[in-house]
């Protein structure tokens, strides 16, 4: 079951901008991230949706909850992974009526410096992506067998969903909540990181317009990596399910 903490803050809201993180383990990133995003965005609401975090991360936030306003943290009782987070995170900030929800990873991957930057392209744009990969991003302290996977990743979900992106595969984006009202009643059934990609796609044929803002991408500062084989597993089976679909469509509208 899940439940919420310190609700009577984020029930006040009624505009502006959410910024969520999933967490699992991050208490040594955590507090200096909030922080950090605070001081980019100072009229902007931070929500953490903490996996039950064995580390303190959770009794943290709820500490931090009580001293800070614009911090909210929603417990979930089991490790439930990325892309749920990121449907709960979504699911909240519709339901309070944000206007734009931005979500960022808690390792300190993604520069909250450059969180401004993202909320200045949303005039134009209904999705924002904080791009590794187009002009001006970069990636610093990952070895070379993973600039090399994401790479693929990357080139392949451009080929099979049809996405002239060139980043479909990281989570710092934002979104404008309007869209996401009708994104969250899809039947979305993609798990873990592969949800970042499922996303995309429905977006893309909702008409979405997108943007990217380039940002330089930074192995995490502490702890561990959540990626694993069935991480990139489960985003592979739900490329070529969703390739698949977008394959059929086509020729149905054809016959």
């Amino acid at each position: 079951m899940e439940n919420r903490s310190h609700d009577s803050q984020l029930d006040k809201c009624g505009h502006g901008i959410l910024v969520a993180v999933a967490t699992y383990n991050e208490i040594e990133n955590l507090p200096t991230l909030a922080n950090a995003i605070h001081t980019a965005l100072p009229t902007a609401d931070v929500l953490v949706v903490d996996d039950n975090s064995p580390d303190g991360t959770g009794q943290w936030c709820d500490e931090f909850a009580t001293k800070s306003g614009w911090f909210e943290v929603h417990h979930r009782k089991d490790k439930l992974g990325l892309g749920s987070a990121i449907a709960k995170a979504m699911s909240i900030a519709v339901d309070k009526n944000y206007k734009s929800l931005i979500t960022l990873d808690a390792d300190w991957s993604h520069p909250p410096d450059q969180l401004p930057a993202i909320v200045q392209a949303s005039e134009n744009a209904d999705v924002v992506v904080g791009s590794r990969y187009c002009r001006g991003g970069a990636i610093e302290g990952w070895p070379l067998h993973r600039r090399i996977a994401s790479r693929l990743v990357n080139a392949g979900t451009r080929f099979l969903l049809g996405t002239h992106l060139s980043d479909c595969s990281g989570n710092y984006r934002l979104y404008k909540t309007a869209l996401l009202k009708t994104l969250l009643s899809k039947d979305l059934q993609s798990q873990g990181y592969a949800y970042l990609e499922e996303v995309l796609w429905h977006l893309q044929r909702l008409d979405a317009r997108f943007a990217e803002v380039p940002i330089t991408f930074t192995d995490r500062r502490s702890g561990q990596s959540k990626i694993s084989i069935h991480e990139a597993w489960g985003v592979l089976c739900a490329l070529l399910r969703m390739s698949w679909q977008r394959l059929t469509t086509f020729l149905k509208r054809s016959s």
